[in-house]
Order: C-alpha cells, then structure tokens, then sequence
C-alpha cells in the first residue's frame, strides 16, 4: 500500500507574520519619533504667523501711505513700550478686534482682500469685508502697537515655539 505524498503547503507561519508586525511597528514608532508631527505643526502655524503679521503691517504702511503719513483713523493705541516688542500688557490692549484696535474697515478691502487671522482662532478662516461689520464681531488673534516715542508700529503674535513673535516698523 502506497501512502500518499504529501502536499506542499505554502504561506506563512503565525510566528512570521508576528515577527514582521513587530518589526514594521517598531520601525513606524521610530519614524514617528523622528519627525514629531506636533513641533511641525507648531512650526507651521509659527510660519503662517510671521507671514500674517508682515501681510497686516504692509497693509497699515500702505495706509499710512495714502493719507499722508497718518494712522489716526485706524484706532491703534499709542504705548510707550511699543518698541519694546510684545509686552502681555500691549498685547491685550492693542488686539485686532471689534473691541481692540479696530483697523479692519479701514484696510479691507482697499490694503489687504481679508484680514488675516491666526491658525487657532476661529479655524484661521480670513476676516473678509463683511466680517468686519458683522454683529457678532471678529478677533484675529493678533496685536498692533504704536509707539508714543518713534510712532513705529509692532505687529505681534504669540507663537507655539517662540514665545512671541513681532515686527516693527
């Protein structure tokens, strides 16, 4: 009596298969470590912030351009530590707001076609010409300063990486 060969089975064993997961998880935790998606985030929204603010003080300079060298009629408060760079008390008194430094009207949409806002505050959507009127108001998360000694003005932001982050001119 003959006994049947036996086939050849193919595939893979449990033990494999167990080993090559263990092998692709570790690797995927080690990517994941190396790039840090959160600091990239936080680099980016850093860099969204710089641009903003440069964007928002072009625009007060084109202002200030067009009437003559003045800024009276877009509501930015006068500090005497404006040059100084972002102090927490500035900050709070110069916000780009309804209820702060209300510059909105005046910029949009002749200097910039929307106010830009910060990438936490109100999902980073722009403030666009009817935002600036609307009933419920609008912040953007961003301060302007001017400064009562040299007239220079500061745009500010708190970042994510740097503390804060501003630009006079």
């Amino acid at each position: 009596m003959k006994v049947p060969a036996r086939k050849l089975q193919r595939g893979f064993t449990l033990i494999e298969l167990l080993i090559v997961i263990g092998i692709l998880a570790i690797l995927l935790a080690i990517t994941l470590v190396a790039l840090n998606p959160a600091k990239q985030f936080a680099q980016s929204n850093d860099t969204k912030r710089r641009s903003d603010i440069n964007a928002i003080l072009n625009a007060i300079h084109q202002y200030s351009a067009d009437n003559q060298g003045l800024l009276t009629g877009l509501s930015i408060p006068v500090e005497a530590e404006a040059g100084a760079g972002c102090q927490a008390s500035n900050i709070a008194n110069g916000a780009i707001s309804n209820t702060g430094a209300d510059i909105c009207s005046e910029i949009v949409p002749e200097f910039m076609a929307a106010l830009p806002v910060d990438p936490q505050v109100n999902n980073g959507d722009p403030i666009t010409e009817a935002g600036c009127t609307d009933v419920a108001g609008y912040t953007t998360g961003y301060s302007v300063i001017q400064s009562s000694s040299n007239s220079r003005v500061t745009v500010c932001a708190t970042g994510e990486i740097t503390v804060n982050l501003s630009v006079t001119r």
